[in-house]
Parts: structure tokens; sequence; C-alpha cells
């Protein structure tokens, strides 16, 4: 009896230790900061956790995506509005030398791209795009690139362990506009996705200073801009937050495989399994992240604002060029005429 049981207790232990390495891809110490704005928060996807805060964090983001697909334990930070000086303030002390990766999209805001979206949305004789975009431009060529580079040296000062992969955006448009309350030109989203381009370009550059990773997910985007057979980028959208902005499967097939493999060392593939498993960590996230409420409560959302052809400046706007704003028909004359014009504009400089 003694020698059976000896070996049942033996078997036993064994059964046990087992178990624990068997468990450990899924709890092998890779704590996963998510940081960041919308683009990583997950703004777009029309299903939020209920952490309190305006953040609008979805497990069928990216960043919660990879964590369940990889095994990753995440503390999401990324929050809609985040500007540098908001991570800066409000999301790296989540950065310990515990943490093992680090994903961040941030500078959009900084450069103001919902309110030259919001510019550029207006017909062309009310509004002055070249200009937003010229603005927007001048401020990532000049004033960014030293941001980030302060911003890149706090978190690996805080977090000098972790494999940190700067994530960038997307073109959002492919040379139309189906929205029937927006007018942007061919031209005007020809200037946009060359913003977004450079924003890239500048993040890329100041993430190899560092020795941090980049992420590029225009390639992969191409042909799911807005109004493409398949969208993975919402276009005007009811409620306006979700406009502009990267849906589900914008996350799952084109930010999900774009981060995992700079971030994991292994491609990213969309399983049931890891859609389970992303939702099912919606309460332990929410809960996690209401002790950052507080943090969070300072971060102002950015939001893309519907034309609004009602206000007294674009009655005078609309005056000054001969525009009757009870005719669609009137309306859209005119800014065919204005567009082109402002085209040319932007070609000669």
């Amino acid at each position: 009896m003694t020698t059976v049981r000896a070996l049942g207790l033996i078997a036993a232990g064994a059964a046990a230790t087992s178990l624990v390495i068997s468990a450990a891809p899924a709890q092998a110490a890779s704590f996963y900061v998510a940081l960041g704005d919308s683009y990583s928060s997950g703004t777009g996807t029309r299903s939020y956790i209920a952490d309190g805060t305006s953040c609008q964090r979805s497990t069928s983001a990216y960043p919660s995506l990879i964590a369940a697909s990889k095994g990753l334990a995440l503390n999401f930070r990324a929050c809609s509005g985040a500007t540098i000086p908001d991570v800066t303030n409000t999301q790296l002390s989540a950065l310990t030398s515990s943490t093992t990766h680090v994903t961040l999209s941030v500078g959009g805001n900084d450069a103001g791209f919902a309110d030259v979206l919001t510019e550029c949305a207006m017909p062309g004789w009310a509004s002055n795009c070249n200009g937003a975009i010229d603005t927007a431009q001048s401020f990532v060529n000049n004033v960014l690139p030293g941001r980030l580079s302060t911003l890149y040296t706090s978190i690996r000062s805080k977090a000098p362990n972790a494999k940190v992969v700067i994530v960038g955006y997307p073109r959002i448009f492919q040379g139309e506009d189906c929205n029937a309350l927006t007018w942007f030109s061919p031209a005007e989203e020809t200037r946009l996705n060359a913003m977004a381009d450079l924003l890239n370009s500048k993040t890329a550059a100041a993430a190899s200073a560092k020795g941090f990773s980049f992420a590029n997910p225009t390639s992969r985007f191409i042909g799911h801009a807005v109004c493409d057979d398949v969208e993975w980028l919402n276009g005007l959208s009811n409620p306006i937050s979700e406009s502009y902005h990267p849906n589900k499967p914008g996350h799952a097939s084109g930010y999900a495989p774009t981060v995992s493999t700079p971030l994991t060392g292994s491609a990213f593939r969309l399983t049931s399994a890891t859609s389970k498993r992303a939702a099912a960590s919606a309460d332990r996230l929410a809960a996690q992240q209401r002790s950052y409420a507080v943090q969070d409560a300072s971060i102002t959302p950015k939001e893309f604002r519907t034309p609004n052809l009602r206000t007294a400046a674009v009655k005078a706007a609309a005056a000054r060029a001969g525009v009757d704003l009870s005719s669609r028909a009137s309306i859209d004359a005119a800014d065919r005429v204005w567009s082109a014009r402002q085209a040319k504009q932007a070609a000669t400089r």
C-alpha cells in the first residue's frame, strides 16, 4: 500500500508539473503594453469594453487579438484622442522593466488630422483644404520628429527589456468619395494620403533611430480603403466617432498581421479560438483599465465633424461663390470648379 501510494504521489506531482509547463507559453511572463491613440484602441470597431472611459478600447482591436493569439498578458492603455503628451502623462506609467512587448501608434492627433479631414470634407468653395494640409505637413516635418524622439527615449528608459514596435497609419482614400454628406475631391484625397505617407516616413525614421521596429500598414490596406468594395476603413459613419477608422476586418486582417510578426516573431492568423479568447478578456481588461480612469479622463477625443452648410461662414462663402444652398446641383457644381482650382494650386507647390 505504501509503495502504491508513493507511486501515486509521484505520478500526481509529475502531472502537476506537466500542467505548469504546458501552461507556461500562455503565462511566460510576457507582459504586453499597448500604447497610443484611436488606431490602436479600436475606435471604428463599434464594440468597446465597459471601462468607464471614453477611450473606446475594443477586444476586436489588434492589441487584444495579438495578445489572445500569442498568449501575452495585455495592459491595454491605448486611448482614443491620445496625443504624444497624453501618452507621456497617462500611459507610460504602465511600463516597467518586466514589460516584454510594447506597441504604439501616435502622431496623427498631434498633427490635427481629424481637423484636416473635417476641413477637406467641406465643399471646395467653403474650405481651405490645401492650407490645412500645408499646416499639418509643416508640423510633421519640423516639430513631430523631436517630440517622437523624446517619447521613444522615455519608452526605452521605462521598458529597457521590451520589444518595441511603432505602428503607422494606412491611406484612408482610393480616389472616390461615396458619402453623400462629404465633398472630398480626388486631388484632396491624394494629398491626404500623401500626408499619411509623410507621417509614416517621419515616424519610421524616429523609430529606427531608437532601435525600434516600424509596422507600416500601407500596402496591406490597399484595395480596402474608404468606398472600396471591401472596406477595412469606415467612411462617414453613425456615430460620427467611428468615421475614418479601421473596422473589425481592418484590425483582424490589416493591422494584426502587420504588427504581429515584428512584435512576436511569428505571423498572425485569425481563428475562432483567438476571437473567443479576445472577447473573453473584456471583463478583465475593463477592470484593469478602470484603475486608470482618472488619468484617461484628461484625454480629449479627436473626432471628424460632419460638414455643416448652415453656418454663417458657409452662407457667406456661398454668397461669394454664387452658390444656391437650397440646390445640391449648385453646391456640387461649384465644388467641382473650386476643387479643380485648389488642385492646380497644390500642384504648383
